[in-house]
């Protein structure tokens, strides 16, 4: 049975992929750093358009120019965020007005408060630290982490999907393959934000080779110094090609596992799920070849992030389908004896 608060948890999740989409054009059009400071822009809760508010914030900014449309691409960005944090608020106080009646979630409500308010630090990070990596690919991880957090938080309202019982044997791989694509996400992230996209252009070698010259120890360097502007990349082309093809090894990996489940499924009866996800996978594979071989095309790089969060909600979804049936206790009507009732 549907719960209170389903429809407002809907909208919640669809302002989250407007959110995260939005992010991923951001950082596709080098609009990171399009205004110099948070949460504002140039010192104005807006852009500055007018030519004395452009004469001020070039004072205040001297080495960051005005560029309108980047500045509107992380407003705009920030706007929505920042919408969607008052959302998951208004979620958050629903739950505590309703915790208690009939198995309400609490706990979920109020996680997603708490990781919306890490989100906004980040945000301001990765502003302040100049688009430092680390805190640019943490933050693309957590609003993946909110966009899944939400989309449990529907199931479990929508009061549909009961537990499979009958299929614990694929809860391990499904959970495996849950894994492998948080990792791969995270991998995807950290080839952005180093901008290794195009490290390599040619499929399936890179610069012609199988095995080409690379720098791990630079790629993967957690370590990196604080205070350079990121924007643009500091890696040479080694490290770049390290980020880029073990990228490329992630979606191997992901693709087998992922099919591998995909067949599972299928022969389990969940032809729908199997169908589903097998669909999700060939497109994001298809969108990150496109992607090698066109030289990134920023509709194509955006639907690459979107279609990526939708394979992770994806395997949100099939996890919270094989879940295990949970025993709930009731003795509100049975003179304290209690009976058990699968929920």
């Amino acid at each position: 049975m549907r719960k209170p608060g389903f429809l407002f948890a809907v909208c919640a999740l669809l302002l989250g992929v407007v959110v995260v989409v939005l992010g991923a054009y951001t950082r596709l059009v080098h609009a990171g750093l399009g205004c110099p400071d948070w949460p504002g822009c140039y010192g104005f809760l807006s852009v500055p358009r007018s030519d004395t508010a452009i004469e001020l914030a070039q004072l205040r900014f001297p080495d960051s120019p005005v560029e309108a449309f980047k500045a509107w691409a992380e407003m705009i960005h920030r706007y929505a965020a920042g919408l969607l944090g008052l959302t998951i608020l208004g979620l958050a106080l629903l739950a505590l007005r309703l915790r208690g009646r009939d198995g309400y979630p609490l706990k979920l409500p109020l996680a997603l408060l708490a990781l919306v308010i890490c989100q906004a630090l980040f945000g301001m990070w990765t502003v302040t630290l100049k688009l430092w990596p680390q805190v640019v690919t943490a933050h693309l991880l957590g609003g993946f982490a909110t966009l899944s957090l939400l989309f449990l938080l529907c199931l479990r309202l929508s009061g549909r999907l009961p537990a499979d019982v009958g299929l614990s044997a694929l809860r391990p791989l499904a959970r495996a393959v849950l894994v492998v694509v948080i990792v791969q996400i995270a991998l995807g992230g950290w080839v952005s934000s180093n901008y290794a996209a195009v490290a390599c252009v040619d499929l399936p070698t890179c610069h012609g080779e199988w095995w080409p010259e690379m720098d791990f120890a630079a790629g993967f360097n957690i370590f990196q110094e604080i205070g350079p502007n990121y924007l643009g990349g500091m890696l040479y082309g080694e490290g770049r090609t390290a980020i880029h093809f073990t990228h490329r090894v992630g979606a191997l990996v992901t693709t087998l596992i992922t099919l591998l489940l995909a067949w599972r499924l299928y022969r389990a009866g969940l032809t729908a799920t199997a169908a589903w996800l097998t669909l999700v996978l060939l497109t994001q594979v298809s969108l990150g070849i496109t992607n090698v071989l066109a030289h990134l095309p920023l509709p194509v790089a955006v639907a690459h992030n979107a279609v990526g969060a939708l394979l992770l909600l994806s395997m949100v979804l099939v996890n919270y389908q094989l879940r295990p049936a949970v025993i709930r206790v009731n003795r509100k009507s049975t003179g304290g004896v209690g009976h058990w009732t699968p929920v």
